[in-house]
């Protein structure tokens, strides 16, 4: 789970972590309103949305004066903003965060992460903070550092340390950094964070280190543990077709491709997305039903799929282990009856009760593609796709 900016910043202030003063506003008056609680002399109004670019992509202004203020929260509240992480369609832009501004002296790039490989939160950081951190990492990667943190000894202040001097922090901004990662690491962990990343984190004019952004996201299967992070969630800055998912417990996630895909198991849903590209099409979607799928699961999940404009063909590929081919045959054969078949739809099922699954998908009437295979189910949908 994601949350913007003004709330992260308002989860760190809580573990002592310095941030600017500001104030949330979703219309122009308040953003007036905050500017003038902040009293300046100087503002900067940010677009709060949950992606990544937003300077770049006009979101982000620096102002001096309160005319100023108004003038670009007219500008920036109701506008769609595109950056790169947003894709061409953009974010619609609902509110804006009124902030200090801060006299910068260094940029700087720290975050913290949960690194798969070794099972260890690991911090990132780099002296070259700021807008182009991608662009660090491309061409120059030396100037990116890695810390981890033994799980068995937990947080000690070499950490802290190592990182301080890997971003050429001198005198006490040692000492800051040293509280600020130990800070950071408990906000981290007591959370649940999957990601944090503060970009940039500035050295002031004072020398202290402030945390100038920040991006927080949620490990979404401990999200009940913490009711007070559940209800800082935007769903109107989220796929509603995967908002819908979610209440089925389906594992959703929107692409840009055309072929719609209902799979059952991680593997075999990447498994069937790469076959589709490797025929020259691209998936719609990833959705894994699970194990333990219900008709009225499956039923829910190929409404989602129908529900996306992009889809211009189905393909279910079901490999029973402990789901019934019997139980996705009945929820495919209901869902079509409810919404209608407009696209081509091939169906591969193997495994657990698959001559019942195959027998339920015949009796039913409706215009399948059967598939023996994978392979042959990929090459079917994509020459469907293209023929139609």
């Amino acid at each position: 789970m994601n949350i913007h900016e003004y709330q992260a910043k308002g989860l760190l202030e809580g573990f002592g972590i310095a941030v600017p003063e500001g104030g949330i506003a979703f219309t122009v008056d308040e953003a007036v309103a905050a500017a003038e609680k902040l009293g300046g002399p100087v503002w900067v109004v940010k677009a709060q949305i949950h992606a990544g670019g937003r300077g770049k992509g006009g979101g982000v202004k620096v102002v001096k004066s309160i005319d100023e203020v108004r003038a670009e929260a007219e500008n920036i509240l109701g506008m769609t903003l595109v950056t790169h992480q947003t894709g061409p369609a953009g974010k619609l832009v609902q509110r804006v965060y009124v902030e200090d501004g801060s006299a910068i002296d260094r940029e700087l790039y720290l975050s913290c992460l949960v690194d798969r490989e070794t099972s260890r939160i690991a911090f990132i950081a780099s002296t070259e903070g700021g807008m182009n951190i991608e662009e660090v990492a491309a061409e120059t990667p030396e100037k990116i550092h890695t810390v981890m943190v033994d799980p068995a000894c937990g947080y000690s202040s070499y950490v802290g340390r190592e990182i301080a001097y890997a971003l050429k922090l001198e005198g006490d901004q040692v000492k800051q950094c040293v509280r600020l990662i130990d800070n950071l690491y408990r906000g981290f962990v007591e959370t649940d964070m999957s990601l944090l990343e503060i970009n940039p984190l500035i050295v002031n004019s004072d020398g202290d280190l402030i945390c100038l952004d920040a991006k927080v996201n949620f490990d979404s299967n401990a999200l009940f543990r913490h009711q007070q992070i559940v209800e800082m969630r935007d769903e109107t800055e989220e796929d509603e077709r995967e908002i819908e998912a979610s209440k089925y417990d389906l594992s959703y996630i929107a692409l840009d491709g055309e072929i719609g895909c209902m799979v059952n198991g991680a593997g075999l849903a990447m498994a069937t997305m790469d076959i589709i590209k490797l025929y020259g099409s691209e998936p719609a979607n990833f959705l894994d039903v699970g194990g333990g799928a219900t008709t009225e699961k499956v039923t829910a999940a190929f409404k989602i799929i129908t529900s996306d404009p992009k889809v211009k063909g189905i393909l279910v590929n079901i490999f029973g282990g402990i789901m019934r081919c019997d139980v996705i045959a009945e929820g495919v054969v209901a869902a079509v009856k409810d919404v209608g078949l407009e696209v081509p739809l091939v169906v591969r099922l193997e495994g657990t009760e698959v001559e019942a699954g195959k027998k339920i998908i015949k009796d039913s009437g409706l215009n399948v593609i059967a598939a023996d295979d994978l392979d042959d189910a990929a090459q079917k949908i994509v020459a469907a796709v293209k023929a139609a």
